[in-house]
């Protein structure tokens, strides 16, 4: 008798390690936050586009196509970048300063920090490939950045979930008075919001379904994720409810306190980024802070180390934030 042979699953080419995060048969929309700025900056002449050298892998390229003369392509160089974006924003100019998440943290901080920052300039800095949307290893993954531009003064943060709330963030944002770090999506970017009656508003979360054993807050496309696992579950009998936090800092710690206090059940905080310093730990501080104890608590964050190489749906998998896996880490709390 022979044995039985294991189905063969497809061999995922290097493409998977940069391909977009959305589902084979998934709705998606092309270059939302590219579309956005474009149409914003057709009233606001005050709006000039920056990048180091991405402008085509950040959607900004739409931007230099639309207006050539308020383009400024500052080569690879993220320092000068800012600090030029910054020298902008002192004439009245608002700056969308664009470059990969991990340069214009990492290699950059200081000028963001001092030039920007201090001085409360109007720049908008709008990173792609933000925590684990990369298999190209450590260099590429910035899964610190939330943590790093939460430290800066008067820095907003926001964590969009989809194409919908990118590009309703996208006129919110440069309407904001003050520095705003954006986690940017590119290309072509799941579409899910719009099932949920959403609307995007800068600095509150929103509830977008209900469910009775687990809470579960998430910013990113960790919400797409989060409403994923829930719809799941039912299977289950596990009511899964999903709280959006878009704007990481400031953070709508009402609508967190609301959610948790008077309700018997788990409550799990998903994000694309390290568990160190992240939206999970700014919760936990929420609710020591207004003495508010869920029946459970757990962070379903990226783990505290260096990640590996691969393509995206293996390393999804393997740190726990697919569909699936982050289904399960949830029936383990549960236990």
């Amino acid at each position: 008798m022979n044995a039985p042979v294991a189905e063969k699953k497809p061999r995922l080419t290097t493409s998977a390690m940069i391909a977009s995060i959305a589902a084979e048969g998934q709705r998606v929309k092309a270059a939302p936050f590219g579309k956005a700025l474009v149409e914003l900056a057709a009233n606001r002449a005050e709006i000039v586009g920056m990048t180091a050298d991405l402008a085509k892998y950040t959607d900004l390229h739409l931007f230099a196509q639309a207006y050539p003369e308020r383009f400024y392509q500052m080569g690879m160089a993220e320092q000068l970048l800012m600090a030029a974006a910054g020298g902008m924003a002192k004439e009245g100019l608002i700056p969308f300063a664009t470059t990969y998440a991990v340069f214009g943290t990492r290699r950059a901080y200081d000028f963001i920090h001092q030039v920007i920052a201090e001085e409360n300039l109007n720049v908008k800095i709008c990173c792609a490939l933000p925590g684990l949307t990369t298999g190209y290893g450590p260099s590429h993954q910035a899964t610190e950045d939330i943590a790093m531009m939460r430290g800066i003064p008067g820095m907003t943060i926001v964590d969009p979930c989809d194409a919908l709330d990118l590009e309703q963030a996208v006129p919110q944002i440069a309407a904001h008075k003050g520095p705003v770090y954006l986690r940017l999506s590119r290309g072509n970017v799941p579409l899910v919001l719009d099932e949920y009656d959403y609307k995007f508003e800068l600095g509150k979360a929103k509830v977008l379904r209900e469910g009775n054993e687990v809470l579960v807050i998430s910013s990113g496309f960790m919400t797409m994720r989060a409403l994923e696992v829930a719809q799941s579950l039912q299977a289950d009998n596990i009511g899964v409810a999903v709280l959006h936090c878009p704007t990481i800092k400031p953070l709508d710690e009402a609508a967190i306190v609301e959610a948790v206090k008077y309700k018997h059940r788990l409550v799990v905080v998903a994000e694309n980024h390290s568990v160190i310093g992240g939206l999970g730990e700014a919760v936990a501080s929420v609710l020591l802070r207004h003495r508010v104890q869920p029946a459970g608590f757990q962070l379903a964050g990226l783990p505290d180390a260096y990640l590996d190489a691969g393509a995206l749906p293996t390393l999804h998998d393997r740190y726990g934030i697919s569909r699936d896996a982050l289904a399960q880490r949830i029936k383990n709390w549960l236990g």
